[in-house]
């Protein structure tokens, strides 16, 4: 599409991406120079309606940005009172105690939030700035310079064809060209993806690991509700299948978060994380807080998981990747907003000082130097080797070496251990079916557990669906002759919305269908696809899901 003619908006610094990172970087720009030009483009309805996080917040992020933000009435309203942690069994659970774990493990001080409600309310202080935010506009290509710096992006295209022919409503979108160009799409973003490879900023880095997390938000019996009341859980239903782990919050109106997390390096290709969160909400402690309310919402995201070691180079010329863009979770804490914070930040202050010192489009190094050096790196460092651990040696082993690896960093600053690899990414983690038994799971009772597609409207997703699929096939051969016989189909089940099905009709051979319409954009597919065949894009600017307050 270059030969198409667009127009072109001049800005000091375009942001790709409403969430955590992007916003803090918006409003860091704006009280540094109230006439910086800056613009954020975000591809959902509005902004927070493809935010989805836990999430119990760690305030240093937004302290940081914003120390006046309760005066401000944030919506960070609810501390965190109780903390617990259970290994579970099939019919009952072992209460782990606290007092073993790091400092850095407690949650006292923390919020339990809608980031998407957060988000919001980050919007509008970055407008009364003059932060201009543009809702529904999907950022669809990278716009580069003479020099083979990044320039800009392309937004607001609209109006192909299914098939990507120009239809008769075209609309080309607009360029929108920055000194600098800052890419906070959340995880395995496209354009994060592209810069990424044509940069090469993952070289000598260990391969990103990521997790599927699923959340629901259930209302309550009241008598059952204590607000502030935290609870993660470990082992059943994953046992050895899988990595992986739930998040129970209380936050106020009588709702609770339900969440499950499924590490994406699993080998076994018959697990099919939904169903295993399914099954996690029949445990005794899960269905008996549950049993008389109602679920309310229903998502699904992606998350990194990799730390410290697989952060990839963040700067090139023109550029810089943002939050979890980097890949800035501390998986043991289950927490990575408050560093998506402190990244937009440091990338804000950057970029300040290079604009002011008639430094524009060259790298941005102050800011890796300040992520790899301060707060972010500080943190992340000290739980390096928990994921890896986790992979190599399963669960109960990394609890112990886990908590052990996190005191040294956190009393001696290092580890015995050093700095633990990875190995293999999730895709090349997968192995063939014909090395696992299949996995029986219990079909959804429709009352506390559900099928996928029931629950898929309960994300209030909606896709155009006269315009191209946004999920596309590097060869379309592939799923039928490869992935069906080798690995059982996986896509049928890894993904949370019941996107990919093998169609079986008599007499005829399998068919691969892809629903788009149901997408949720947890980019599930583009991570754990054994044979890195299918690539996420994005589709026209407001669709998706809309998250009400996740």
């Amino acid at each position: 599409m270059a030969d198409i003619e667009r127009e072109a908006m001049e800005y000091d610094v375009v942001i790709v991406g409403a969430g955590p990172a992007g916003l803090s970087a918006a409003i860091r720009l704006k009280q540094l120079d109230a006439d910086c030009n800056v613009v954020v483009l975000e591809k959902g309805s509005e902004v927070g309606a493809h935010i989805l996080s836990g999430a119990v917040l760690d305030p240093c992020g937004i302290d940081a940005l914003m120390p006046d933000w309760r005066e401000k009435g944030a919506p960070i309203t609810v501390p965190v009172k109780e903390d617990k942690f259970y290994m579970l069994g099939e019919a009952g659970q072992l209460r782990v105690p606290n007092f073993p774990m790091p400092p850095l493990m407690n949650n006292h001080g923390n919020y339990i939030v809608s980031m998407g409600n957060v988000c919001r309310w980050m919007a509008e202080q970055a407008e009364e700035l003059g932060v201009e935010i543009f809702p529904g506009m999907a950022c669809s290509e990278i716009v580069y310079g003479d020099n083979g710096e990044v320039k800009g992006v392309v937004a607001g295209e609209f109006g192909k064809n299914p098939d990507g022919s120009i239809g008769d409503s075209y609309e080309p979108g607009m360029e929108l060209h920055g000194k600098y160009v800052f890419l906070s799409e959340g995880v395995r973003g496209s354009l994060s993806k592209q810069v990424i490879a044509k940069y090469e900023l993952d070289k000598g880095k260990e391969p990103q690991k990521y997790g599927i997390g699923m959340k629901e938000i259930w209302e309550i019996d009241p008598a059952k509700h204590k607000e502030g009341s935290v609870t993660h859980t470990m082992g059943w239903p994953l046992n050895k299948n899988a990595g992986g782990g739930s998040f129970i919050y209380h936050l106020d109106n009588n709702q609770v978060y339900v969440g499950f997390v499924v590490h994406l390096g699993y080998k076994n290709p018959h697990v099919f994380p939904y169903m295993e969160f399914q099954r996690f909400k029949h445990h005794p402690i899960v269905a008996d807080l549950l049993e008389g309310g109602k679920r309310v919402a229903y998502g699904a995201r992606a998350i990194t998981e990799g730390g410290y070691q697989s952060m990839p180079k963040m700067v090139a010329p023109g550029v810089a990747l943002l939050g979890c863009s980097v890949g800035m979770v501390n998986v043991p804490r289950i927490k990575g907003n408050h560093n998506a914070m402190l990244s937009g930040k440091a990338a804000a202050e950057a970029a300040y000082a290079a604009i002011q010192a008639d430094r524009s489009g060259d790298e941005l190094t102050e800011y890796e130097k300040e992520v790899r050096e301060g707060a972010i790196g500080a943190d992340l460092k000290k739980v390096r080797n928990v994921k890896p651990m986790w992979s190599k040696w399963g669960l109960t082993a990394s609890l112990a070496f886990g908590g052990f690896d996190m005191w040294c960093n956190t009393l001696f600053g290092g580890s015995i251990f050093g700095t633990m690899q990875h190995g293999k990414s999730d895709a090349d983690a997968t192995e063939p079916a014909s090395k696992h038994k299949e996995i029986d799971y219990p079909k959804p009772d429709g009352k506390l557990s559900f099928d996928r597609l029931t629950n898929v409207a309960f994300s209030f997703t909606n896709h155009e669906e006269s315009q191209p699929a946004h999920l596309t096939l590097k060869d379309p051969s592939i799923p039928v002759s490869v992935n069906l016989p080798k690995y059982a189909g996986p896509s049928a089940r890894y993904c949370p919305a019941g996107v990919y099905e093998f169609v079986q009709e008599d007499g005829k051979e399998p068919r691969f269908q892809i629903n788009f319409q149901n997408c949720v954009h947890c980019k599930t597919c583009d991570i754990k696809d054994p044979s890195q065949n299918i690539v996420w894009t994005t589709p026209q600017g407001g669709d998706g899901p809309n998250y009400p307050n996740m």
